[in-house]
Order: C-alpha cells, then sequence, then structure tokens
C-alpha cells in the first residue's frame, strides 16, 4: 500500500516543476485518494511536501533557463522585482499566502522568484500554509468528485478551468513583457518584446 502514497509523492513533484501552466498537483492528488482509497491526510501531507519540492526545483533551474534564453535586461528586471519583495518581508509572505489560497496556478510565482533568484525562505513558508490549506480543501471534496465523475469530466473544459489557464498565462506574458522597473519606479506601463537573447 505504500506504493500508492509514492506515487501521490511523485505525482506532486512533477504536476509543480513544470515551468508552464500545467494541472494543479490537487488533481492528481484526488485521483489516487479516490482511486485506491487513501487515507485522506497522508494524501494531503504527502503531496504538499511532493508540491513544495517540485516547486523548489522549479525556483532552482528557473535562473538557468532565463539565463539562457531570456535577455539580460529582462532578468534584470525580474530581479528587481525579488528585491522589491525582500524589502518588506512579510508584506510578501502575506502576498504568497493569499495567492497560493487562490485556486490560480502558482507557476508564475515560482517562476518570477527563481528568476529573481529570491531565497526560498522568502516564499516557501508562505505557499506551505496556503498550499496545505486549498489542498485539503480540494482533497475533501473529493468524495463529491468520485461521486459526480462523468459530470466533472466533461468540464475539464468548463469556462473555469480555461480562465484559469489563460489568466495563468496573461501573468505569465505580464512577468516576461512588462517593463517592471519603468512601472514601479516611474509608474510608467512599458513593454518590452525582445526579451531572447
Amino acid at each position: 500500500m505504500w506504493w500508492q502514497y509514492l506515487l501521490v509523492f511523485l505525482g506532486a513533484v512533477l504536476f509543480d516543476i513544470v515551468p508552464f501552466p500545467f494541472l494543479p498537483a490537487f488533481t492528481i492528488m484526488v485521483f489516487l485518494q479516490i482511486s485506491f482509497n487513501l487515507n485522506v491526510w497522508l494524501v494531503i501531507i504527502i503531496g504538499v511536501i511532493g508540491s513544495v519540492l517540485g516547486r523548489y526545483i522549479l525556483m532552482l533551474y528557473a535562473p538557468l533557463i532565463s539565463n539562457k534564453y531570456i535577455k539580460k535586461s529582462k532578468n534584470e528586471d525580474i530581479q528587481f522585482l525579488g528585491a522589491k519583495m525582500k524589502e518588506n518581508i512579510w508584506k510578501g509572505q502575506v502576498i504568497v499566502l493569499a495567492y497560493s489560497l487562490l485556486p490560480l496556478p502558482t507557476t508564475p510565482l515560482f517562476l518570477a522568484a527563481g528568476m529573481s533568484q529570491l531565497n526560498a525562505k522568502y516564499i516557501i513558508p508562505a505557499f506551505i500554509l496556503g498550499k496545505f490549506t486549498s489542498d485539503s480543501l480540494a482533497l475533501h471534496a473529493g468524495k463529491y468528485v468520485s461521486e459526480n465523475g462523468s459530470s466533472i469530466i466533461q468540464n475539464v473544459l468548463s469556462l473555469k478551468s480555461i480562465a484559469s489557464f489563460v489568466f495563468s498565462s496573461a501573468l505569465i506574458f505580464c512577468l516576461l513583457f512588462v517593463d517592471w522597473r519603468s512601472l514601479i519606479q516611474k509608474k510608467k506601463l512599458v513593454w518590452k518584446f525582445k526579451i531572447l537573447n
């Protein structure tokens, strides 16, 4: 029975390690919890640990990708955002907590943190709390999902799922193409589309 919990861990890591909007990790957790009738609290704990590891790895390799494919000026712009977050640690933690409680992908958040080379201690603690809370709600709703599976599958391309994907993509677009230094310092929105080396 332990191998099913290993699948929960690996699934959460794999779902949260990708640098683009993907299915939330709780979907694989709910699926495995229902499929194997696993203990919901163990699934939550193991899944959150896997998600945190996946997001941490994303933070580690995001600078490698951005340094190779993104222009130096855009990297400096995103590092400026990271420096702003370090200025007020508690405000940053509250933002991360609030964001991770929302039903939005945290990929843009961790891409920005990784690209700005923000220390994990500025983002992971609040993420753990938000992730544990939101995943607990999602997994406890698993009974409902299992009882109404056919209608859920029919709604995979629902307005909500499409809106979530579009919103996450828009956040990544803004992260990459907005000149954050101009926006924050000069209060002027400037778009920079030439970000690749």
